[in-house]
């Protein structure tokens, strides 16, 4: 009997399917800390102790895509360690803080899955929740992975695509309670508050950065990101691409990093409505970003939420090239597009 995980194939994927993911993970101040250096992240909620707590929080808390990264990272053995690629995400929720020294940990409902015309791999979607030591609820989201057939000779007939939530409403967002954010600090961050943002406006986040082998197979090590397409140089020389594919998620984190300048007050993330990876990104390449304002909602007398969109451009400036192009009749990504992500951030009034 085998004693090792080659990971589930297409094929293993059954709706209903519950995953309970190995290891729980306890998250340290040293994680923390290497976030902001793999990504140059300055958050102000998460990089002072002395502003969360005039805040109200007992400490910093955990990153929230530090905490999203660790809870997907549980996830890849039992369902992306076989992946073509990760798709996208929908309906992710950031339910409560994490701080350093909580343990989480994950568990994924398979949702459906859809067999590719090509016979070679297909389409699963699932649910995950990540909770921490007290079985409280810290995070859920949905996500859809291509994954590699066992089989290419054998069609399964898989087709039990799932309805997935379309958006997170501004109804259903909740300001964190405990927390005024009319104590922050005038100096913490920047000097635009919610009430300084226009519906419609565009911000070209100005600064880039890019990204090399080490730091980007760092992050994905940081995270325990098993999947072969990030981790195993040897195995992905024979793909199309001939070189490891960077984790989207560290993209995701590289681009919220370079959000920063414009954004400086948003103290965390609520949640994301979806997202794509648009292209693929590897090492050597530069980051930069753009956010256009969706949506302003107010949720207190001291905070609210702004709607964003947050796009990524790789090896060119925004405005540089169109974000999506006609090819063979439809509306694609433009190559140099790597990320289009739609989420709701919090900011003091």
């Amino acid at each position: 009997m085998a004693k090792t995980n080659a990971g589930h194939f297409f094929e293993d994927f059954e709706a209903g399917q519950v995953l309970q993911h190995a290891v729980p993970r306890t998250v340290t101040e040293g994680d923390q800390a290497l976030y902001v250096a793999l990504t140059g992240d300055r958050s102000i909620v998460h990089a002072s102790a002395e502003v969360a707590r005039k805040l109200g929080h007992r400490r910093e808390p955990v990153h929230d895509l530090l905490v999203f990264h660790v809870v997907f990272g549980k996830t890849v053995n039992d369902i992306s360690l076989n992946a073509v690629a990760n798709l996208g995400y929908a309906d992710v929720r950031f339910v409560r803080p994490v701080y350093p020294g909580d343990t989480l940990a994950a568990t994924s409902t398979v949702l459906g899955k859809k067999e590719n015309s090509s016979g070679k791999n297909g389409v699963v979607w699932v649910k995950t929740v990540g909770t921490n030591q007290r079985g409280e609820e810290v995070l859920s989201y949905f996500r859809w992975v291509m994954v590699h057939k066992r089989d290419h000779s054998t069609r399964t007939g898989a087709a039990d695509r799932p309805a997935l939530p379309p958006e997170v409403k501004a109804s259903d967002l909740v300001a964190p309670p405990g927390l005024r954010f009319d104590r922050l600090p005038k100096d913490a961050g920047g000097r635009f508050r919610l009430g300084d943002y226009e519906v419609g406006e565009r911000i070209d986040h100005v600064d880039g950065m890019t990204i090399e082998e080490s730091e980007h197979a760092m992050a994905t090590r940081l995270y325990q990101n098993t999947a072969k397409v990030h981790f195993d140089a040897h195995h992905m020389a024979g793909s199309r691409f001939g070189r490891r594919l960077m984790y989207g998620g560290h993209v995701i984190s590289v681009c919220r990093a370079l959000a920063f300048n414009g954004l400086e007050n948003v103290t965390q993330i609520l949640a994301w409505n979806g997202g794509a990876h648009a292209n693929p990104t590897f090492a050597g390449d530069t980051l930069y970003a753009q956010s256009e304002i969706l949506e302003r909602t107010e949720l207190r007398d001291d905070c609210g939420a702004l709607r964003v969109r947050l796009v990524g451009f790789k090896n060119c400036r925004p405005g540089e090239v169109p974000l999506k192009v006609e090819r063979g009749g439809k509306q694609r990504y433009h190559d140099n597009v790597v990320l289009d992500l739609d989420w709701w951030l919090l900011l003091p009034r």
